[in-house]
């Protein structure tokens, strides 16, 4: 492939990428609005803005995600929302549960980028944590209960993270 033709295929991926983040943002307008026809007017400006910022942002690459990785990463993230989820509803509704809550520190082994954003917020999805801060190569979670095994559980959705985006933890071998 010629200088020219590889331009012009970027050019058409740039375009695909620009209209599919302007459609998902006007889906978001209409779920916002509720549909309001009126809302539009201020709206389309405001979608077309945010298309643009968007792909003007750092870290706009698209998220190139493994498909093995994918497969092993939903069963591992479903089973720990489950079973996360059962107990922040015990600890709520029996109050002899105990909640030793406490921030802890996990240095990052993911390269900067979408696998490290993607960490952190799925850190945020799951039950009893929470990402309070990202510092360089560390990330501060708080927790609901410290004796529970979270830098265990931080590291294995650190794998599974690293498996879905097909990269290798800093540190490590392949992973």
């Amino acid at each position: 492939m010629d200088r020219k033709q590889g331009l012009q295929r970027r050019s058409r991926h740039g375009i695909a990428g620009f209209l599919l983040r302007v459609l998902l943002f006007a889906l978001i307008w209409l779920v916002l609005t509720e549909g309001a026809v009126g809302a539009w007017g201020v709206g389309l400006p405001v979608v077309v803005l945010a298309g643009c910022a968007s792909l003007a942002l750092p870290g706009a690459r698209p998220w190139r995600w493994q498909l093995p990785g994918l497969l092993v990463f939903i069963p591992f993230f479903l089973w720990h929302s489950l079973r996360g989820g059962v107990d922040v509803a015990r600890r709520a509704y029996l109050r002899e549960l105990p909640l030793d809550p406490a921030l802890v520190e996990h240095p990052l082994r993911l390269p900067e980028g979408p696998s490290r954003i993607f960490l952190v917020n799925t850190v945020n999805l799951l039950p009893g944590t929470l990402s309070a801060e990202l510092l360089g190569d560390l990330v501060v979670v708080h927790m609901l209960d410290a004796s529970l095994p979270a830098i265990r559980e931080l590291q294995q959705l650190e794998a599974k993270v690293a498996q879905l985006f097909g990269e290798t933890l800093e540190g490590t071998g392949p992973s």
